[in-house]
């Protein structure tokens, strides 16, 4: 049975990775920087760090949030030189402990670990091409394949040489992070920039994370963001960067960091996640303007795009729902008659607020439509008069390819459903989603067209991908 708390109309976040380089509490640290990174992956986490005489790599992971994974003995028991860290959800292969990540491979008496965040295209025919060679894979994760790539090309420790080799096969989207034996950390970025790698410095130790806000949170500063297809080798002669062998045509960002997946502290690329919410939010409000009491969002995910619809169309921004912060993963779960209680656990109306009311209710993206059409049917119930939604980024019309867990047309409403039929569908009384035209020019950087990647409005796939590539096509 589908865990009721959790939001399935939400596409699922894929993975935060951290770094930092020779720090003596490089395991602490990391671990509050996964702990700001919790929102890109719940289902497991993992730290390594490089430790002893022997300079073999050490790793505690396990299956939860952060904060059920760790504690401070295990922290103590880890603490080394260098460590990365990563959080998941599991984009490619199951979620397992095997699974989760970093992983490390060993090979004539020296340990690696990597930390992956994105989707490898070709995973699946490399991992074949390599098993033919006599490589045996422990895991169904793509983030494995890089690791025995890298290791096939490592002669007398030119670790440079290895990952130019390395990436050099691999297709699609990674920001990923490996840590040697050494203590070494080195940053890499797939040519196009699919995913978040940001650069900084706490004290001297320079830092790799998916997003600022980790930077934030353990007080270092921020440097740069890591360009497409940028390597960057840190070890006790400072830092190196080298490129990818093969240039994309263009960036490829993923806007629905923007749109949804990172947190609103966080910078990407140099504009600040919640600025840019509440700008496509304005530009909602001039494509679809309506008449009403009141904006409000379904907290948390359409908060910042309704106060910018609000403050556009002059309509009072309220709380409509208020949300419950303390449903945890141990509630107990209702019977199959209990469906209603699972769904009002989450969120509650405030009725005096919105009976009798017309409502705009804003939202950032609608998947599968089924957690929507439960809580507008709500809404109706109790006397709301009239619901509107505006949703601030176009329809989700085909699968993604490079790390958002929603793999068939299948899973998405608005590839079943259209215009009137949508809206009827979901019970509102008007729907609007944000123009692709609308949403670029509301980014307000020059050229948008030739720095996102809008695969999953508009079906033009930036890096060519098997059609027979799925989740599970590791297994």
């Amino acid at each position: 049975m589908n865990n009721p708390f959790v939001d399935e109309e939400k596409p699922k976040d894929e993975c935060g990775v951290f770094g930092l380089y020779k720090h003596p509490e490089a395991a602490k640290i990391t671990y509050f920087g996964l702990y700001a990174l919790q929102h890109r992956g719940q289902e497991s986490a993992g730290i390594s760090v490089n430790r002893g005489e022997n300079d073999e790599i050490f790793s505690h992971k396990g299956m939860g949030l952060v904060p059920e994974v760790f504690n401070m003995e295990a922290l103590e028991r880890i603490e080394g030189g260098s460590a990365i860290g990563h959080v998941r959800y599991s984009t490619t292969g199951n979620s397992v402990l095997t699974n989760a990540q970093p992983f490390v491979a060993n090979h004539r008496h020296r340990s690696y670990a990597v930390a992956h965040n994105g989707n490898l295209v070709n995973a699946h025919i490399l991992k074949e091409e390599l098993e033919e060679q006599g490589s045996i894979f422990q895991t169904t994760m793509d983030s494995e394949v890089f690791l025995h790539l890298f290791i096939q090309n490592l002669i007398k420790g030119d670790y440079e040489s290895a990952i130019l080799k390395a990436v050099s096969k691999i297709e699609g989207a990674y920001s990923m992070i490996l840590l040697t034996c050494k203590g070494e950390i080195i940053g890499m970025k797939d040519p196009n920039g699919f995913r978040p790698l940001a650069l900084g410095k706490l004290h001297g130790h320079y830092v790799l994370a998916s997003e600022t806000c980790a930077f934030d949170l353990i007080q270092a500063e921020f440097i740069r963001e890591l360009d497409p297809g940028e390597i960057v080798i840190i070890n006790e002669d400072g830092i190196k960067s080298i490129r990818h062998p093969k240039a994309a045509k263009h960036k490829s960002l993923c806007i629905f960091e923007y749109i949804y997946f990172a947190r609103p502290d966080s910078t990407i690329d140099g504009k600040n996640v919640y600025e840019m919410r509440k700008a496509l939010g304005r530009r909602l409000a001039q494509e679809a303007p309506v008449e009403a009491d009141l904006v409000m969002p379904f907290p948390d995910s359409g908060n910042y795009a309704a106060i910018g619809y609000a403050r556009e169309s002059g309509i009072p921004f309220e709380m409509g729902m208020i949300r419950n912060h303390y449903v945890g993963r141990s509630f107990i779960q209702p019977t199959q008659s209990m469906r209603d209680f699972a769904v009002r656990v989450k969120l509650n109306p405030v009725r005096e607020l919105i009976k009798g009311k017309d409502i705009i209710i804003i939202e950032d993206s609608i998947i599968r439509g089924t957690t929507a059409k439960t809580r507008v049917k709500a809404l109706r119930e109790l006397g709301v008069k009239k619901v509107h939604m505006r949703i601030s980024c176009p329809p989700h019309v085909f699968p993604c390819y490079y790390g958002i867990d929603f793999s068939s047309k299948g899973e998405l409403i608005a590839a079943q459903k259209f215009g009137d039929e949508l809206r009827d569908y979901l019970g509102l009384d008007s729907l609007h989603y944000l123009t692709i035209d609308g949403m670029m020019e509301a980014t307000g950087i020059e050229n948008p067209e030739l720095n996102f990647c809008k695969a999953c409005f508009d079906g033009d796939y930036p890096v060519p991908f098997d059609p027979n590539f799925t989740k599970q096509c590791m297994g």
